[in-house]
């Protein structure tokens, strides 16, 4: 594997950590109320669960750099990107939710992981 695929990994993993516990402190502030989903924690939940299987087998096939490991490596970046920017547009707005010290400092760590994930899969394949 190249140090770059290698770093693609860690990138992943890391990135994939950030949203998780990003995933946790959402439950804590009752994210359902905020994008209003029907069914509330119900619907979170097993939205959670199909989430983090997508995120799993991104990770899996990252780890051995198979087919749709850089598909893949994008959604999580996109996905950490997306976070960003509607939770600061909730918040610019007045929301009082995630503006706890550790929420923002996972939403900034979301971002910027995602941003270098993304540059560092575009070059992948690359030579070096």
């Amino acid at each position: 594997m190249t140090d770059r695929r290698e770093l693609a990994v860690w990138l992943y993993l890391v990135n994939a950590s950030l949203l998780a516990a990003h995933e946790m402190d959402s439950a804590y502030w009752h994210e359902w109320d905020l994008f209003q989903l029907p069914g509330g924690i119900q619907l979170f939940l097993v939205l959670n669960v199909l989430i983090l299987l997508i995120v799993l087998y991104g990770l899996k096939q990252v780890a051995r750099w198979r087919r749709g490991a850089k598909a893949l490596s994008y959604l999580l970046a996109a996905a950490g990107v997306f976070a960003f920017t509607i939770h600061s547009y909730f918040i610019a707005t007045g929301h009082p939710e995630f503006r706890l010290a550790v929420s923002q400092a996972l939403l900034v760590a979301m971002l910027l992981v995602s941003v270098a994930q993304a540059v560092v899969v575009r070059r992948c394949d690359t030579p070096q």
